[in-house]
């Protein structure tokens, strides 16, 4: 990742593709060693390609891949069949709560005191 950075920081600096000095140059700037190998491989993999189609083709990619957090189409209609269920469920629950007791527990020194 840090050397496909390099790669596209340099090719905004140049108008063709970076040579791997230019990419060593970047990460040894910022305390990185660099691997001929990796560079040498990101280099030949992308060869003749424009940036732009590449990045854009990528995107396409990441769009197709679910992403944590979203529920899948299947689950949604058991959750919106139990909503009717969690709603009386929590009405018993309001009627169930207790008066609060005031209680001494900071035993009479408030936090800004």
């Amino acid at each position: 990742m840090k050397v496909l950075a390099a790669y596209l920081l340099a090719s905004l600096a140049e108008s063709g593709a970076p040579d791997a000095a230019k990419i060593s140059a970047i990460l040894s700037s910022v305390g990185i060693e660099a691997e001929d190998a990796r560079i040498e491989t990101l280099i030949s993999e992308l060869e003749g390609k424009d940036l732009a189609a590449v990045i854009a083709e990528g995107t396409t990619k990441l769009g197709s891949m679910p992403a944590g957090g979203a529920a899948s189409s299947g689950a949604a209609p058991a959750a919106a069949a139990g909503a009717p269920a969690a709603a009386a469920a929590s009405k018993k629950e309001e009627k169930k709560e207790e008066p609060k007791e005031e209680s001494d527990d900071d035993m009479g020194f408030g936090l800004f005191d």
